[in-house]
């Protein structure tokens, strides 16, 4: 059974910095795309930043530069850097995970985690 954990959702002021983390377990893809995904509310989930098994990451424009997604193997954990947030910032965060084999997708999903960006 796939297993994702969040964590690292706090309340920060505008310009602060936090570090969530995604704990997999029971996932043993070895192609595959780690995501982070937020969703504030009355708004639709968007992704924020991915990272592929073969090293290639991805931002949606509104974090570049100030987000930064990592993943460490040994760990079995994913992480996302947030730098300089700003209020906007504020929502949901969920990570997913996206297994590939023989051509099929499957994703896992975290229960997410709270950000609060205050101004």
């Amino acid at each position: 059974q796939v297993q994702l954990v969040e964590s690292g959702g706090d309340l920060v002021h505008s310009g602060g910095s936090l570090r969530l983390s995604c704990v997999v377990s029971g996932f043993t893809f070895t192609n595959y795309v780690m995501n982070w995904y937020r969703q504030a509310p009355g708004e639709e989930r968007e992704l924020v930043a991915s990272g592929a098994s073969g090293g290639k990451t991805n931002y949606a424009d509104s974090v570049k530069g100030r987000f930064a997604i990592s993943i460490d193997n040994a760990k079995n954990t994913t992480y996302l850097q947030m730098n300089s947030l700003k209020p906007e910032d504020t929502a949901v965060y969920y990570c997913s995970a996206l297994g590939i084999q023989w051509g099929v997708a499957y994703e896992y999903w975290g229960q997410g985690t709270q950000v609060t960006v205050s101004s």
